[in-house]
């Protein structure tokens, strides 16, 4: 019925089994062991990218987390609604909820596969699916400290297996089964370290309760009626994958941090340093065409201002031309409510009036032009 599962883990199981029973010999059960931590190195093998995607949406999933909790809060009502919404902003992340799950659904037809593949290496029979009557034989006779690793302390009723209790298995099984449900606990810490306590949940602390203390508590009680084989790969499964999350976690950490730091620099960058000098050698900043540099019009405001007080509180004959009301020509008349008057010297454009006499109009004296009207800096001459 499955024997598409059986037959690939059986082929995968038969060539490591070659190659290690040309270096050991075949009949030697260090080649049947290391076959079969290979076997379980292969398949891990082959889900590495899917565990890398796994961990990637995981760290996703708990980044916006608190819009999560926002939308059951805000829909709690309306379940429908809710799922909708969930699935929207899971686009809008990019995040696939099964593809978090893929790597550990596909490892179960694994062991299910291995499982069956090893209790069908029994005494008589002519084949295992790949494996000939002399290579089952062989791992049937292959013993490592004395006990055959086809054997379990119980076999639980598995078909033509005896169901007895065999404790001479126990030396061996049990501390492979300690080892092993202490490898499935430092697996699911080193996981559950890695979570974001503001994605928290009810259904996320259920989970981590069965994957920290369920789960390797399970190893301990239902070891006993795995074969020794299967036991080595549920030990060797585990150590893969506490290795393989401290390389996967380690370098999606060094890829934050190093976007911070780019994130960083760059915001540096466009930022004005305080108290920043010029750099030897750096040209100021040219105006435009037709523009002054700021310090010149800041220069030219100022000492507008300077001429127009000076000519209204002590020095009446310097004012500044530009303090007219009207547009002083090239002649030197200024124009006041249509009336030219001629002063005592003619003025320039952008130049104050010089002379500075009061023009007598029969024995009057009369202001230059433009005293007492308003300046350009709003000042009273």
């Amino acid at each position: 019925m499955l024997d598409f599962i059986y037959y690939p883990v059986s082929f995968i199981l038969w060539c490591w089994h070659k190659v290690f029973g040309f270096v050991f010999g075949p009949d030697n059960a260090i080649a049947w062991i290391l076959g079969i931590v290979f076997l379980t190195f292969t398949v891990r093998g082959i889900l590495f990218k899917p565990f890398v995607k796994q961990v990637r949406s995981m760290k996703k999933m708990q980044d916006f987390a608190p819009e999560v909790k926002k939308l059951q809060k805000k829909y709690a009502n309306d379940r429908q609604k809710q799922a909708t919404e969930m699935r929207k902003l899971q686009q809008e992340h990019g995040v696939n909820p099964l593809g978090s799950c893929l790597p550990m659904l596909l490892q179960i037809p694994v062991f299910i596969g291995l499982n069956w593949v090893l209790r069908n290496f029994q005494e008589g029979r002519p084949d295992n699916y790949f494996f000939d009557a002399a290579e089952v034989d062989s791992y049937v006779n292959a013993k490592l400290f004395g006990i055959n690793i086809g054997d379990a302390i119980n076999h639980f009723g598995f078909a033509g297996q005896s169901d007895e209790w065999n404790w001479e298995v126990a030396p061996l099984a049990i501390p492979l089964m300690i080892i092993a449900a202490i490898a499935t606990h430092l697996t699911a810490r080193h996981s559950v370290a890695r979570q974001n306590p503001a994605s928290a949940s009810q259904q996320t602390a259920m989970m981590n309760k069965l994957t920290l203390y369920i789960f390797p508590f399970g190893v301990l009680i239902f070891g006993a009626f795995f074969p020794i084989g299967l036991l080595i790969y549920w030990l060797a499964n585990n150590g893969w994958t506490l290795g393989q999350q401290r390389l996967v976690y380690g370098r999606i950490d060094r890829e934050e941090e190093q976007k911070k730091l780019e994130e960083k620099e760059k915001r540096d960058n466009l930022a004005p340093k305080p108290g920043q000098k010029p750099k030897a050698g750096q040209k100021p900043n040219k105006p435009q065409p037709g523009q002054k540099p700021a310090t010149q019009n800041k220069q030219a405001s100022d000492e507008a201002s300077d001429s127009a007080e000076s000519g209204s509180e002590g020095d009446p004959g310097k004012v500044s031309a530009q303090s007219s009301t009207g547009n002083t020509n090239g002649s030197g008349t200024s124009q006041k409510n249509g009336t030219s008057q001629k002063s005592g010297s003619s003025a320039k454009s952008g130049n104050s009036a010089k002379g500075g006499a009061w023009a007598k109009n029969g024995g009057n004296k009369q202001r230059p032009a433009g005293q007492g009207k308003k300046s350009k800096g709003g000042k009273r001459r």
